[in-house]
């Protein structure tokens, strides 16, 4: 009989980094399914016109929330996952988001005869109200994701989507289009702060001026860094809308979507990760890191490599099925995008180490670069090659960010993959390459049935092979799966 108690002391025996990378996958993969789910309807609904116009007011946000956190909530995990003077750390970023809400606020009315798009659209007054809202939840889940909670930082984004999603559905349904995509936006966040507060347990006392200052020494770099890191994100997505339609962001934006489903376990494990590498940091436990970074390196790549391999086999095929014919026509800067998904792994995992290693500055100068070539590559691309030209941009300067991250990063610890096993992975990756190969050339891709037919045929002959040749990994799955209460099937 399935008794919760004992199920629950079973997964607390499973190591921490182990329980709460499975916690965050679990939640992860929540949120990305119901993710794909809706915009898959929404795709379908209001079409992919209406989609780009969500997608742009999403990146203005991106942009004018940032200015709002001003590096400071990065900085707040940082200081606080040390352990020390938790609660003062606590009050003096809540002072200092605050207090920046209003900068962001004001540049955005400065800007407001400039963004077109937003206010042509009709967000331009929600995108305010997110930016209000995005303070409270960011306060309590950066608070809550300093202190160590990261099951429950990730079950406040799962929140997110889920209430964000029912509020979008229902809106779109009932016929407010890409305004009432943006109110739903704004409730799923308002959702997940109110989880995050519920576990709070931080209190407000009194701070010094050396809190404040020591807030600003990591915030500098780390908000030059995310600066870097949402050009990564959203400049090809503002540029589109500049040089091209909406319809053309909604392209590239779905295609960008199906291509994330590389970077799964990437999210999981930096999340994870993070504190425990900033703790490993400050008792000068460097060997701990080195060896979490090069196990991070092999389980990201687990994922991302046959994401890859599947993807250039059926990523036509599935933007065709999932979102629509239109869709096809990011078929080429989708075979891009999975390339950056692998460089990413690298980019991320590394700049996250070395933001909590207390290197910001040394993030901050490897993404700067990386940025000046990204926009300078999507200005000359875009225009030329349209979203193609964008993927192409976005590929050559992740990789740029990936060596240069590396570079700064070997001065501290010695970085390096496990050949063994990512060799593994690889070729366990092209023996279902084959398959699925052969597969499509006996049944014709003429349906979704079909083509999710490949799919799993393709995962199943890859997980078989990868758990065949690989017994590290196999042995460590085993385990996992056994301290969850999950029977290992004797054939494996």
């Amino acid at each position: 009989m399935f008794r919760p108690s004992g199920y629950l002391a079973r997964v607390m025996r499973i190591d921490p980094v182990q329980r709460q990378s499975v916690i965050s996958l679990a939640s992860t993969l929540g949120l990305t399914a119901i993710g794909f789910l809706s915009t898959m309807f929404f795709t379908h609904t209001v079409g992919l016109s209406i989609m780009g116009a969500y997608y742009l007011f999403v990146a203005y946000f991106s942009v004018f929330n940032l200015i709002g956190d001003g590096g400071f909530g990065g900085a707040a995990v940082k200081r606080i996952s040390e352990g020390e003077d938790q609660n003062a750390f606590f009050t003096a970023f809540v002072f200092l988001r605050v207090m920046l809400l209003s900068v962001s606020v004001s540049f955005l009315f400065i800007a407001q005869p400039y963004l077109t798009d937003l206010t042509s659209s009709g967000v331009f007054p929600w995108l305010v109200i997110a930016l209000v809202v995005s303070v409270f939840t960011n306060i309590a889940s950066n608070s809550v994701y300093g202190t160590g909670k990261v099951g429950v930082n990730q079950i406040g984004g799962l929140i997110d989507t889920l209430i964000r999603i029912v509020v979008q559905v229902a809106a779109v349904v009932l016929g407010y289009g890409v305004a009432g995509l943006a109110g739903g936006f704004v409730a799923g966040l308002l959702a997940s702060g109110l989880f995050n507060f519920r576990f709070l347990e931080l209190s407000p006392a009194r701070f010094r001026r050396s809190h404040i200052q020591s807030l600003f020494a990591f915030s500098f770099w780390t908000f030059l860094g995310a600066g870097g890191y949402l050009v990564f994100a959203y400049a090809d997505t503002i540029l589109i809308g500049h040089f091209l339609t909406e319809a053309d962001v909604g392209i590239y934006r779905v295609a960008l979507q199906l291509t994330s489903i590389a970077t799964f376990i990437t999210i999981a494990l930096r999340t994870t990760l993070y504190p425990k590498v900033s703790y490993w940091g400050k008792q000068h436990d460097l060997s701990s890191v080195e060896n979490a970074l090069a196990r991070a390196f092999t389980y990201s790549l687990l994922l991302a490599v046959p994401v890859v391999a599947g993807g250039w086999l059926l990523g036509e095929r599935l933007l065709y099925f999932f979102y629509t014919a239109s869709a096809t026509a990011g078929a080429a800067a989708l075979s891009i995008l999975l390339l950056v998904q692998v460089a990413h792994v690298f980019m991320f995992l590394q700049t996250m180490c070395l933001n909590a290693l207390d290197r910001p500055k040394d993030s901050f100068k490897v993404t700067a670069i990386a940025v000046a070539a990204n926009i300078g590559l999507n200005v000359l691309l875009i225009p030329a090659f349209g979203i193609v030209g964008a993927s192409a941009a976005t590929l050559v300067t992740m990789v740029l960010n990936a060596a240069l991250a590396n570079r700064a990063l070997s001065r501290s610890i010695r970085v390096r993959i496990e050949p063994g096993a990512v060799g593994h992975i690889v070729l366990a990756a092209v023996v279902m390459g084959a398959v699925v190969m052969a597969y499509s050339f006996v049944i014709p891709l003429t349906n979704v049935f079909v083509v999710l037919g490949a799919v799993a045929l393709g995962g199943l002959v890859y997980i078989l092979v990868l758990l065949k040749i690989d017994r590290g990994i196999h042995d460590e799955l085993k385990e996992l799966t056994v301290n969850l209460g999950v029977p290992w099937p004797d054939a494996l």
